[in-house]
């Protein structure tokens, strides 16, 4: 019985001491927006920019990733502005949806895509568990 009550005890202070340890290291909004926005960047850059016409060889291509590259704040901006938190203490759900007719409203909206990511952090850490083209 003695041993029962020490696991008891032991499992009990881990217990705490993890919720402690999530509790401490939620991860923030401006966390996310940072996480998002090299998400994102690396996505414009390595799937959109290399569709970009060749009109002028590979011009309009090498632009497209300087203006993603120079527009970071706008897309932190355009992040943080679609992006609902839900903070558990423990951990954080986020669920963001990105338009770019926000930034662009004259734009039919059929001409780009719009999407919609639910994320989880927890531990300093973030796992997407659903991304979907709308």
């Amino acid at each position: 019985m003695k041993g029962l009550q020490v696991i008891t005890v032991v499992g009990g202070i881990a217990l705490v001491g993890l919720g402690v340890a999530m509790t401490l290291t939620n991860p923030g909004q401006d966390v996310y927006e940072e996480y998002a926005a090299q998400l994102l960047t690396e996505y414009l850059q390595e799937n959109i920019c290399p569709k970009a016409p060749a009109i002028l060889g590979n011009s309009l291509q090498g632009q497209c990733r300087s203006l993603v590259d120079s527009s970071q704040s706008e897309i932190k901006q355009l992040i943080s502005q679609g992006t609902q938190r839900q903070n558990f203490i423990v951990f954080s759900l986020y669920k963001t949806d990105l338009s770019i007719n926000k930034v662009v409203p004259f734009l039919p909206s059929n001409l780009l895509p719009s999407y919609h990511a639910e994320t989880v952090g927890a531990l300093e850490n973030f796992y997407t568990y659903q991304l979907e083209k709308q």
